[in-house]
């Protein structure tokens, strides 16, 4: 759900160091011989492994790992499955590795079709596009055909209180709407923001769309979203700015001006665009979809630290199959690879962990950040005896390591900063952890909003030729860096000894 390594809302700042680990981080290794089994367990920790993890989630079976799908719910027994073969504690529903909630989906049987009637004078043609270049199928959308009208109407927003609606003196019944996303408010008064963030959200503006009597919308900005909701009598999808353009074509205007208009006035531009389109979806929904998200936990061996957490998290779930397979493997694979990686190290190692360690794979991100919601409404651990919550989500690639938060927590960020030095030496930064008033757009921002402490791992720097796939049909093993994930997992595992076994730890 994110284009980037690193959190939404932090800006990094902090570079390496190169201190070695001092008596005293190194406290939890209390003679030789615990320490030469530790780092054979280090050492242990293996590229070829993790992208084996990543080869398995991102194959044909799993058919794009969307929540709520029995293909989903396949790939979370795997992950389950390891999690009991390496001995860790469920710490889902009754005594199993689930915590379950209701996740409704649509099962996607082809890629749809979409075309636009161009006139211009006496000339008549019908343009076909094709998936995924130009459009991408709406993954809530209702199923068959909707030929009409298109209509104009900016970001789709009716906000009464706002002074502000989209659809004033339009009657768009039985017509498709083209829908910007976002909201037209640029600036920077985080008041003003915040007022406007409850109409930036996907599902307001497709229930928006619905309740004025659309039955088609074309969505500006190709992307594969199921953070979407499913109206009846609604088609819809997703388009590249290329087909905006045409449906732009002899209106007087450009798409992009009139955005700018927008923005400039805070004042609606709508209008009929003088096109006839044509979607065509092909789907089934299931309303009765479940999903879960996975628990493990290593229980900590002090009596009285065991009963706080440290909860290492991030998706295990992609956006599915939309006519052509989604693999994920970037988003997020990768960070469920890497989790799996420190699991199992820190599953095997010789170093008892004074507090307990959660691994939790979250489902229904990419739905609305369903099972990070569910998790914080009924947490496993009280939100007052969790350390953190560390996430991980497209970490995969790159030359560099980062820790997102360190500058506002620094205590802890020092036990990863003094791992890194030790063994590592990649270059390492860090940031200040801030407030995010914008639409959520990863879990870390839910468990924020819920009061947690919340921190991020991921990765930074850029191999030349190596490309970068989001939502895409490109996403895929091949394009990611075994090397960093190995160094991500080897941080990890140093780091969060250290931390699980910071006596002097203090907030």
């Amino acid at each position: 759900m994110k284009r980037f390594a690193a959190v939404a809302g932090c800006v990094f700042l902090g570079l390496t160091t190169s201190i070695p680990l001092s008596a005293q981080e190194r406290s939890w290794l209390p003679d030789p011989a615990q320490e030469e089994a530790f780092m054979e367990v280090l050492h242990s920790i293996s590229s070829h492994d993790l992208m084996e993890y990543v080869e398995e989630m991102s194959s044909d079976k799993y058919k794009g790992r969307l929540s709520g799908t029995p293909e989903y719910m396949q790939v979370a027994e795997w992950v389950a499955g390891h999690l009991q073969e390496w001995g860790t504690k469920p710490g889902g529903d009754d005594d199993s590795y689930f915590q379950m909630f209701d996740m409704p989906y649509s099962d996607m049987e082809s890629a749809g079709a979409l075309s636009i009637q161009m006139e211009s004078g006496d000339e008549s043609m019908v343009v076909e596009y094709s998936f995924p270049q130009d459009y991408y199928p709406g993954t809530n959308s209702d199923a068959g055909t909707i030929t009409a009208e298109a209509v104009y109407v900016g970001h789709g927003i009716t906000a009464p209180e706002l002074g502000y609606d989209d659809y004033e003196g339009l009657d768009v019944r039985g017509k498709i709407v083209v829908i910007d996303a976002n909201t037209p408010y640029v600036g920077n008064d985080d008041e003003t923001t915040l007022q406007w963030v409850p109409y930036s959200y996907h599902q307001f503006k497709l229930d928006n769309a619905r309740s004025h009597g659309a039955a088609g919308l074309l969505y500006v900005g190709k992307l594969a979203n199921p953070n979407t909701s499913y109206n009846e009598g609604l088609i819809y999808c997703h388009i590249d700015e290329h087909v905006v353009d045409h449906l732009f074509f002899e209106s007087g205007k450009t798409h992009s001006e009139v955005v700018e208009e927008i923005q400039g006035s805070l004042k609606p531009a709508s209008f009929s665009l003088g096109k006839t389109a044509t979607i065509t979806a092909e789907l089934v929904r299931h309303p009765e979809g479940r999903a879960a998200n996975v628990i493990g936990i290593i229980e900590g061996s002090d009596p009285i630290l065991k009963d706080e957490v440290i909860i290492i998290g991030g998706h295990l779930d992609a956006v599915g199959y939309l006519g052509e397979l989604m693999p994920g493997a970037l988003d997020n694979a990768s960070g469920v690879a890497d989790i799996l990686g420190a699991a199992k190290a820190l599953a095997a190692s010789p170093v008892p962990l004074k507090r307990s360690i959660m691994f939790l794979f979250i489902g229904g991100e990419e739905c609305g950040l369903v099972g990070s919601t569910a998790y914080t409404e009924g947490p496993v651990f009280p939100k007052e005896k969790t350390v953190m919550f560390f996430n991980l989500d497209m970490v995969g690639h790159g030359t560099g390591l980062s820790v997102g938060g360190g500058l506002t927590y620094p205590q802890i960020y020092s036990h990863f900063e003094a791992a890194n030095a030790a063994y590592l030496h990649r270059p390492l930064r860090t940031s200040e952890s801030r407030v995010s008033l914008g639409r959520p757009r990863s879990d870390s921002v839910i468990f924020q909003r819920a009061g947690f402490r919340t921190m991020s791992f991921g990765t930074s720097g850029r191999i030349p030729g190596m490309n970068t796939y989001y939502h895409d049909p490109r996403d895929t093993p091949d394009t990611l860096t075994p090397e960093i994930m190995e160094d991500v997992v080897k941080l990890i595992f140093v780091g969060l000894t250290g931390l699980a076994n910071d006596r002097e730890m203090s907030f």
